[in-house]
């Protein structure tokens, strides 16, 4: 649709702009020859204004003719043979509506003033038309601008939406390694545990499977989740293995991304309670604060320990995801804090 007439308030300033330029136009008959202000107003302001009308029809011109380097003279000559058409026929309207307000009596003599006037009505033509043509430049210029944004926005959109899902994918891989391992050390000394555990799994990976295929849910079941992953590490790791989950009410209805606690209540588990012979309790803690949602996960650790490797592919996941949903708005921070190795999520308290 042409952008001048797709918005109303666009098309008013159009017309109003157009006005103005009757105004202009009158002057010009007032200079160059015997016409009274009123009469010059009622000639060129009307006549104006169907040149406003008939200078819309540059933007199918200026589509047909683009500005490109390689066709630029073409492109400037078509627009210079319309422009003299179309000024030639604003001529043509303007000697018509002066014999009728001639014929109306309204203003004597207006016909011979016009032809008077014609050769600068026809320069005026010409440079309005192309003036109105290089306007519709500018607005074909704009919409490629605002649908090459609007295309890069979406691409962005889809790019994100295409790294949450690998992200979100990388979940139940980096589980089950996780879980397998579990398996692998209790099937020769604790058959009847190893058991229990493929059973624990498959019902918290049919429960996972089925949020994570949602956008957000409330932390609360984000938490339920994490409880009932640490039930499972507890088949292995029994009494050597506690945790604690503190949240308040409004925190645990904030909406957060699914699954957003299993990787780091897994590292918590692989790098700080299998890592101490004593084991240990893991602590969960949300709060909501004004706008902000908290969660702190704290879990005990050898400083002394060698590290892993593997150690963090977890916490990037969910840095990554974070940064992808929420910019600068999120943050992760991980740190050792003397005997407790502490990761805090700060996010957005959605709903």
């Amino acid at each position: 649709m042409h952008p001048i007439l797709a918005d109303w308030r666009r098309f008013g300033a159009y017309l109003v702009a157009w006005a103005l330029v009757g105004a202009l136009v009158a002057a010009q008959l007032v200079i160059a020859a015997p016409f009274a202000w009123v009469e010059a107003l009622a000639f060129a302001v009307p006549l104006s204004l169907l040149f406003g009308f008939v200078g819309l029809g540059a933007f199918w011109v200026c589509q047909a003719a683009p500005l490109h380097l390689s066709r630029l003279f073409r492109s400037l000559g078509t627009q210079l043979v319309t422009a003299i058409i179309s000024a030639a026929l604003w001529l043509a309207a303007g000697r018509g509506w002066a014999t009728l307000l001639e014929r109306l009596d309204v203003f004597p003599g207006l016909v011979e003033k016009q032809l008077q006037v014609a050769p600068l009505l026809l320069g005026l033509g010409v440079a309005l038309f192309l003036l109105t043509a290089s306007l519709h430049y500018l607005l074909l210029a704009f919409g490629a601008s605002q649908a090459a944004e609007r295309r890069a926005l979406e691409f962005e959109i889809a790019s994100r939406e295409a790294e949450l899902r690998a992200l979100r994918a990388q979940i139940h891989p980096h589980f089950l390694f996780n879980s397998l391992n579990s398996i692998n050390a209790l099937i020769a000394s604790q058959p009847e545990e190893a058991r229990r555990l493929c059973v624990r799994m498959a019902d918290f990976l049919r429960r996972s499977l089925t949020v994570g295929s949602r956008e957000t849910i409330p932390l609360a079941e984000e938490l339920d989740l994490a409880e009932q992953l640490l039930s499972i590490e507890r088949v292995r790791f029994g009494e050597r293995l506690s945790h604690t989950v503190v949240a308040d009410e409004a925190a645990r209805a904030c909406a957060v991304p699914p699954l957003l606690l299993q990787p780091l209540v897994e590292n918590a588990v692989t790098h700080g309670i299998a890592q101490t012979i004593e084991g240990g309790a893991i602590r969960i803690e949300a709060e909501r604060r004004g706008p902000e949602l908290r969660i702190t996960i704290e879990n005990p650790c050898d400083a002394d320990a060698p590290r892993r490797k593997g150690t963090g592919i977890g916490l990037q996941n969910v840095r990554r995801r974070l940064l992808a949903l929420h910019g600068d708005a999120a943050e992760v921070r991980a740190a050792p804090e003397g005997e407790l190795f502490r990761v805090e999520l700060r996010l957005p308290a959605g709903r």
